[in-house]
C-alpha cells in the first residue's frame, strides 16, 4: 500500500488535504477516490487513510485508523559524517535512514571539499531532510532520521557525546572489529570525508574517548562506509540479529 510522510498532526477521524508535494505524488501514481494509503508524521506509528476527493492540485483524505507499530532499532546509532560531495552525501543520508540510524551529525573537517554555512547550510539541511523522509516512506520507518545542524568536527568533539560505544573508523585502527564489546545500546561513529580525517583530527578524536577501529583490509569510499558500518552494528547489536 502506498505510504507517505506528512509533516502534520494526525488523528483518527480527521479529514485533511495532503501537502502539495504529497498530493502530486498521489496523482503521479494515478490513485483515485476510495483508494487506500498509509500516512505517518514521524512521531511514531502510522495511519490508514482513504482518498475522498481529488482535484488538479488537491487530494483530500479521511484518516480511518491508527497502528502504533514500531520499526525502530533497539540500538541508537549516531553517524558523525564528515560532509562529502553532494551526490555522495545524499547516498549516505538515504542509506542511513534505510538502515535504521537514529541520528546523522554532519561535520566539517580539514579535508572536506564541501563547506556549507548560512543560507547554503539551511538549504542543504532541507535537502537532506527530504531525502530522509523519502527513504522512510520506502523502508517503513515511522520515525525520521534526525539530521542535526552542521558543526565542525572540533565543535562536535567538544559537545560531549554520551554514547555507550564511541568509534573512529580508521584504516590503521588500533583494535579489530571482533574485539568490541558484546552488548551496547548506543553507539556513535566518526566517518571521514573523501580524504579521511587528518592525523591531528584522529588524535583529537581518540583524546575525546573514541576508539580507533579497523573493519577490514580494504579502504572504503566515504559513501560506502555509512551503510557498511550501520549494517555491521545492526547485525551485532541491533535488529538484524
Amino acid at each position: 500500500m502506498p505510504r507517505f510522510y506528512v509533516d502534520l498532526p494526525l488523528s483518527v477521524g480527521q479529514a485533511l488535504d495532503l501537502p502539495e508535494s504529497v498530493a502530486r505524488h498521489v496523482q503521479v501514481l494515478r490513485m483515485q477516490p476510495s483508494d487506500s494509503l498509509h500516512l505517518f508524521n514521524g512521531q511514531g506509528g502510522e495511519y490508514a487513510a482513504e482518498i475522498t476527493a481529488m482535484g488538479k492540485k488537491i487530494v483530500s483524505v479521511q484518516v480511518l485508523a491508527f497502528d502504533d507499530i514500531d520499526r525502530e532499532s533497539p540500538l541508537r546509532i549516531t553517524l558523525v559524517q564528515a560532509i562529502s560531495a553532494a551526490d555522495r552525501m545524499d547516498y549516505t543520508v538515504q542509506k542511513a535512514a534505510e538502515l535504521g540510524v537514529a541520528v546523522l551529525q554532519p561535520v566539517i573537517s580539514q579535508y572536506c571539499q564541501q563547506r556549507y554555512s548560512g543560507e547554503r547550510a539551511e538549504k542543504r539541511m532541507a535537502h537532506w531532510q527530504g531525502i530522509a523522509a523519502s527513504a522512510a516512506e520506502q523502508c517503513g520507518r515511522t520515525r525520521l532520521l534526525e539530521i542535526r545542524p552542521i558543526l565542525t568536527l572540533a565543535q562536535f568533539l567538544a559537545s560531549g557525546d554520551e554514547s555507550e560505544l564511541k568509534l573512529l573508523l580508521c584504516p590503521t585502527g588500533a583494535v579489530a572489529w571482533s574485539t568490541l564489546p558484546q552488548s551496547v545500546k548506543s553507539v556513535s561513529v566518526l566517518i571521514g570525508p573523501e580524504g579521511g580525517y587528518s592525523a591531528e583530527e584522529d588524535i583529537l578524536s581518540v583524546l575525546a574517548g573514541y576508539t580507533s577501529v579497523l573493519i577490514g583490509p580494504r579502504i572504503l569510499r566515504t559513501e560506502s562506509v555509512a551503510p557498511v558500518i550501520a549494517g555491521l552494528l545492526q547485525a551485532r547489536y541491533g535488529d538484524f540479529l
